[in-house]
């Protein structure tokens, strides 16, 4: 039962992560893809002392989110869970991939947000699925909650992305106002993902799965657009590398 959880809890983890990782044509180095994935972890281990301090500091998060009112509930999912994991992955991607000597092609930063996504994915995925002793709960978090997360990961390394193109042709502004959005927009959808499945009434349900089918086909076009990017680039000239 132990072997059937934990590849329930990895499998998905790792053909995801496959299937990023295959886009990237010219490969990063592995030493950096580890590097980021243990950052991942890392971030999810300091997002346990964070939530539990800010526990202390706010008493209304250890609420049963179905107690709580409209605003504490919107604070709890969207500042509280979303904001807090989202910025540290941000942190973590930014200080050991975007200032990676190794960035210097579009698609590069998609890749270091996803990993630092998968890892961040396979602790907390380990700790539901190993928690709840549950072949349901790996399933049901195989096909949302991870795939969740590199979503995540995809829309902060596509704003990331033109933060670079900006910050190196001198746009300070435009560099600045992506590297907000790195953060803001998976902090959004994050936020809505899990106000959908913590309400979890028949219609905000339905309106859940149409977000999941619009968010996982955003992704695939974010990932095919880089990855288009940087072959063309690649191909009109080394020069136009980032």
């Amino acid at each position: 039962m132990i072997d059937l959880l934990l590849i329930v809890a990895i499998l998905p983890i790792v053909l995801l992560g496959k299937y990023i990782y295959s886009k990237d044509k010219n490969k990063e180095p592995n030493s950096l893809l580890i590097k980021l994935f243990i950052s991942g972890i890392f971030s999810c281990l300091l997002t346990l002392i964070v939530t539990t301090v800010f526990a202390i500091l706010f008493p209304f998060i250890n609420k049963d989110p179905t107690t709580m009112n409209f605003i504490e509930f919107s604070l709890y999912v969207f500042i509280f869970i979303a904001l807090i994991e989202e910025c540290l992955k941000w942190v973590m991607t930014y200080l050991i991939g975007y200032k990676s000597k190794e960035f210097d092609e579009v698609y590069d930063i998609i890749v270091y947000a996803t990993f630092t996504a998968l890892g961040f994915a396979t602790f907390e995925n380990l700790l539901y699925v190993f928690g709840t002793g549950s072949l349901g709960v790996g399933i049901f978090r195989g096909i949302l909650a991870i795939p969740g997360h590199v979503c995540d990961g995809i829309a902060m390394g596509y704003y990331l992305s033109y933060a670079r193109y900006y910050e190196l042709a001198g746009n300070k502004k435009e560099a600045r106002k992506n590297k907000i959005k790195s953060i803001l927009i998976p902090t959004i959808l994050h936020g809505i993902y899990d106000y959908c499945c913590l309400t979890g009434t028949t219609l905000i349900m339905i309106c859940f799965l149409v977000f999941i089918i619009f968010l996982y086909i955003t992704s695939i076009k974010k990932v095919k657009i880089l990855a288009e990017e940087t072959i063309k680039m690649r191909n009109n000239s080394s020069d136009d590398k980032i």
